[in-house]
């Protein structure tokens, strides 16, 4: 399949938040992502569920759904009820990792797991072919706008090699960084599903800019 495109709503103006998900479903964006942040798990706070019960209601776009959060396992329910298609949670942020991604799936949602930057990806060979998607973090989660780890395309690599090696179906996603740049290093090395927060919101033609992005 070609590659999919998830802005983060994270970058977007929350002063015209119903003007920015007009714009992304106008736009050739496949995913909306979002960010949930609880100020404890990363050093920031960001949105919960208001936001995402809007957006359920305005747009026709899947929602992607990360929580960097301690015990995401708590709101599985909440968000599920969201609309959310996808639930990342972050394997640092989960003692019991299988049974979070088994609730996940028994509430109707793809089940996702994010690696913070220094988590080695073969600690995911036991349960790989338990999941839908694996996020990548290429930057240090918890801030938009950071620079691009360059270790991620590697990474991204050895990732691709676990799920086929494993004879998996995980979709593999990367979050930090992306631009027309590095997203073509990570599209040829393997990723399925590019985050672009800051360079979509922050460009001149954003719509432009995730077509531009969808084309890699």
């Amino acid at each position: 399949m070609s590659h999919l495109v998830a802005p983060s709503l994270l970058s977007a103006n929350f002063l015209n938040l119903e003007r920015e998900i007009e714009m992304l479903n106008r736009s050739e964006a496949d995913w909306i992502h979002l960010d949930i942040m609880d100020g404890v798990f990363v050093p920031n706070i960001s949105f919960g569920f208001p936001v995402l019960n809007l957006l359920k209601e305005r747009t026709h776009k899947l929602l992607d759904v990360h929580l960097m959060i301690v015990q995401p396992e708590k709101f599985i329910p909440e968000i599920a009820a969201a609309g959310a298609a996808y639930m990342n949670v972050h394997y640092e942020a989960c003692t019991h990792l299988h049974r979070v991604v088994s609730e996940i799936r028994n509430h109707g949602m793809k089940a996702g797991v994010t690696l913070n930057p220094h988590t080695p990806v073969l600690l995911l060979e036991d349960i790989v072919k338990d999941l839908d998607m694996v996020l990548l973090m290429s930057v240090n989660p918890g801030f938009g706008g950071q620079k691009f780890i360059e270790h991620s395309v590697e990474k991204v690599r050895v990732l691709k090699n676990l799920i086929l090696r494993k004879n998996a179906r995980a979709l593999i996603e990367v979050d930090g960084g992306v631009n027309l740049e590095t997203g073509k290093k990570l599209v040829d090395a393997g990723a399925d599903v590019l985050v672009a927060g800051n360079f979509v919101f922050a460009s001149d033609d954003p719509v432009q800019t995730i077509h531009k992005l969808k084309s890699l």
